[in-house]
């Protein structure tokens, strides 16, 4: 019975990547949205979609730290090229927040 537990715990460990939300499903269901920052921010505040908004903007923070060192600029002047083509490429329907900081829905 314990090896039987012991494989049902591990199935659901190694499966569990699997079962969480995905960026475009978040920005469909309004859970997150882009910012003029360059880093996607939560509307909904659950463990699901902020675990989701904590992975996407390390790994985009890598991406910019490494295209400014390629292109002698700052992490921070690539972060904002980036977000303004991010909230001008939102799909209808998603959500961006402007400047003056409130989400707006396309």
């Amino acid at each position: 019975m314990k090896r039987i537990s012991a494989v049902l715990l591990l199935v659901w460990i190694v499966a569990q990547p699997a079962w969480a939300i995905t960026l475009d499903e978040a920005r469909q269901q309004g859970r997150v949205g882009e910012t003029l920052s360059g880093y996607i921010a939560a509307r909904e505040q659950d463990n699901e979609t902020l675990a989701l908004v904590k992975r996407i903007n390390e790994g985009r923070s890598v991406q910019y730290q490494r295209l400014a060192q390629q292109n002698n600029l700052t992490t921070s002047d690539v972060a904002s090229i980036a977000g303004q083509k991010l909230v001008r490429r939102a799909e209808a329907g998603e959500y961006v927040r402007g400047i003056n900081g409130q989400w707006l829905k396309k």
